[in-house]
């Protein structure tokens, strides 16, 4: 296999308080070649407290089981890793756009966290 022209695989799941999970995936194109450890880098960079995103933000599948109760269950998604792949994308965006989403996402939580939502510091 051919790893710089390969796909990336984002693998990912959902784990509830029982601990029972629902593994899911995306393949990205990679047409500009990113590394798998430059991804991941960028991506560990944007996940909260290390390991969970909000699959809404990363425009990903949310993953949940069918019997989900959102007074009892959470929101978020675990990022598990990434990996090189042939199989075709999933998505209509590449890895590359990926990337820069969830970069924005997470400077975007960042100033509202810290400035709140009018622009005021908090």
């Amino acid at each position: 296999m051919n790893v710089s022209r390969s796909n990336i695989k984002f693998n990912y799941l959902y784990r509830d308080g029982g601990n029972y999970k629902v593994w899911g995936s995306e393949v990205f194109s990679n047409p500009d070649m990113i590394q798998l450890n430059y991804a991941e880098e960028k991506i560990r960079k944007s996940l909260i407290d290390g390991e969970f995103f909000d699959p809404t933000y990363w425009k990903v599948k949310r993953l949940k089981y069918e019997d989900w109760v959102s007074e009892l269950d959470h929101s978020w998604n675990e990022f598990d890793s990434i990996e090189n792949t042939l199989a075709n994308p999933t998505t209509n965006y590449s890895i590359t756009e990926f990337l820069t989403l969830i970069t924005m996402r997470l400077n975007t939580r960042y100033c509202l966290f810290f400035r709140g939502r009018d622009g005021a510091h908090v």
